[in-house]
């Protein structure tokens, strides 16, 4: 599995706020990709494709309200 990290800077959180955030990728070249983006306040963005097929997108707000979370296929993760 590979992965990347890169630091962004004035991108707009789920919340609303502007400011820095983490962005994580992962790739095992067989179906299973992950990104994650962490943002300064608190806020995550999370998709992640699995091995058959299906995909989880999840929008979390900084005070843990679920904005998003949609499944795709028959997977639960």
């Amino acid at each position: 599995m590979t992965g990347t990290r890169t630091h962004l800077t004035g991108e707009r959180a789920p919340c609303g706020r502007l400011g820095d955030a983490d962005r994580s990728q992962e790739d095992d070249f067989e179906g299973f990709r992950m990104d994650d983006v962490h943002y300064a306040c608190g806020c995550r963005r999370i998709r992640h494709e699995f091995h058959d097929g299906s995909v989880r997108i999840q929008t979390v707000r900084h005070d843990g309200k679920i904005l998003l979370d949609e499944h795709s296929g028959d997977h639960e993760a």
